[in-house]
C-alpha cells in the first residue's frame, strides 16, 4: 500500500486519525509500509511490542506493590543515561553502577519507597516508553514527587538500553537537603 492510498484511506477515517497521519509523514514511507512481500512483518512486530510491554507493566505493578523489581528486570551490562543538567545526568554502563551512583543517592534519603502510578505505557519495536508519577517521603518527613519518561530498549525480556528523563531538580533537593537514612 502506498503512503499516498494510506493517507486518502485514512482522511476517510476521520480526524481522530490525525496524529497518526502526521507520524508517518515523519517516519517517512521507507519506514511506514509493510507490503505483501513481508509476510507477518506487522504480526511479528505485534508480538514482540506486547511481550516487552507486558514485561514492563508487570514490572511496574510489582515495584508499585512494594517489590524490588530493577534487579530482575534490568540486563546487568544495562546502559542507562539520565538526561539534564546535574550532578546525577550522564551514562552509567552497568546495573551496578547506575544503582550505585544514581539511585542510591536519592533512595537512601528516602523514608519510603518511590511507589511509581503508570500514565501511559507504549511500545515501539524492541523499545517500550513509560511515562509515570513517582511519590515517596524523605527521611525529613517532606513529601518527593517527581514524573519520569523512561525509554527501554528490551532484548530477551531484560532492558539493555535505557533512557530516563526527569525534574533532577527534585532529584537533587532530595539529595541535598535530607540525610541518609541509617543502614
Amino acid at each position: 500500500m502506498t503512503i499516498s492510498l494510506l493517507r486518502s484511506r485514512l482522511a476517510v477515517a476521520g480526524r481522530g486519525l490525525l496524529l497518526p497521519l502526521a507520524l508517518l509523514a515523519v517516519i517517512g514511507p521507507a519506514h511506514a509500509e509493510i507490503t505483501a512481500s513481508e509476510p507477518g512483518a506487522e504480526t511479528h512486530d505485534t508480538s514482540v511490542e506486547m511481550r516487552n510491554k507486558a514485561i514492563v507493566r508487570d514490572a511496574f505493578e510489582k515495584w508499585r506493590g512494594g517489590t524490588y523489581v530493577f534487579a530482575a528486570l534490568l540486563a546487568p551490562d544495562v546502559v542507562w543515561t539520565i538526561h539534564g543538567s546535574g550532578p546525577v545526568a550522564g551514562t552509567y554502563r552497568n546495573q551496578a553502577d547506575f544503582v550505585e551512583r544514581a539511585s542510591k543517592p536519592l533512595t537512601s534519603r528516602l523514608a519510603t519507597p518511590v511507589v511509581p502510578e503508570v500514565r501511559g505505557i507504549y511500545a515501539v519495536g524492541d523499545t517500550v516508553l513509560i511515562r509515570f508519577d513517582g511519590s515517596a517521603t524523605t527521611t525529613s518527613g517532606a513529601p518527593y514527587r517527581n514524573r519520569f519518561l523512561w525509554m527501554l530498549r528490551m532484548k530477551d525480556g531484560l532492558v539493555v538500553e535505557a533512557e530516563a528523563f526527569l525534574d533532577l531538580a527534585a532529584y537533587q533537593q532530595v539529595v541535598e537537603n535530607n540525610e541518609p537514612r541509617a543502614q
